[in-house]
């Protein structure tokens, strides 16, 4: 059972994800509910969260997906705010179906930052140097790290130095995708991979560099390229 106050919330929230995919700011629920504070604004989503019918999501800023959804407000209830959090006016909440419960795409993750893509450097040893805060709407499943780009063979794909690479973390890609390859145990480099009759070959995209070709025991994929951040100065 639920406060008008915290169903009218609840309702607010799952209206916003509905319409746009984005958690509404504590600025926006405070406006929306006539609160004073976004301290009632706060009460009122930890009253929730307590209760299991929303959850913040970790390591995201300003996230939250809801896990019930409430149902018509029940016969004699107004809809009016309480006079405060545990006022009168109740309403029930069901379970959600899945698709009635919408992701927020204006979420935040911190991802590993391993480094440059350098000559010299296999991908590991840039493992815990630091992380780089990415929108989750970059992001699909799975586990992700960055990359700063250096260089300019793959200019033509639209990356170029200075860039931050944004890689999904697998062993395995497709003919034809861009990929971190780690080459001779020693050598990072991003390229569009291609395999030839047992042998790998590495393809910039830039016509000033030279495809690269290797024996497949040679490479090994450590991930594929999954998005693109740039800084503009």
């Amino acid at each position: 059972m639920l406060t008008a106050k915290q169903h009218e919330l609840i309702r607010f929230i799952q209206q916003k994800l509905e319409e746009t995919g984005i958690s509404p700011s504590f600025e926006e629920m405070k406006a929306a509910l006539d609160l004073k504070s976004k301290s009632g604004v706060h009460r009122l989503i930890s009253a929730l969260e307590e209760r299991g019918f929303i959850r913040r999501l970790p390591n995201r800023a300003r996230a939250l997906e809801v896990l019930k959804n409430p149902e018509d407000v029940l016969p004699g209830a107004t809809g009016k705010s309480a006079a405060n959090d545990s006022g009168g006016n109740v309403v029930d909440l069901a379970v959600a179906s899945p698709r009635q419960q919408p992701r927020a795409a204006n979420d935040v993750i911190d991802i590993p930052l391993h480094g440059r893509i350098a000559a010299g450097a296999p991908i590991e040893a840039f493992e815990d140097h630091s992380t780089l805060p990415v929108p989750a709407a970059l992001l699909g499943p799975g586990d992700h790290y960055a990359l700063e780009v250096s260089g300019d063979s793959m200019i033509d794909a639209g990356i170029f130095d200075g860039d931050f690479a944004l890689v999904k973390r697998t062993n395995t890609a497709r003919d034809g995708e861009i990929v971190v390859a780690l080459v001779n145990n020693e050598e990072a480099t991003l390229k569009y991979l291609h395999r030839d009759q047992g042998m790998v070959r590495l393809e910039p995209a830039n016509t000033a560099h030279s495809p690269q070709l290797y024996q497949s025991g040679q490479v090994e994929v450590q991930g594929k390229l999954a998005g693109l951040l740039r800084r503009y100065h």
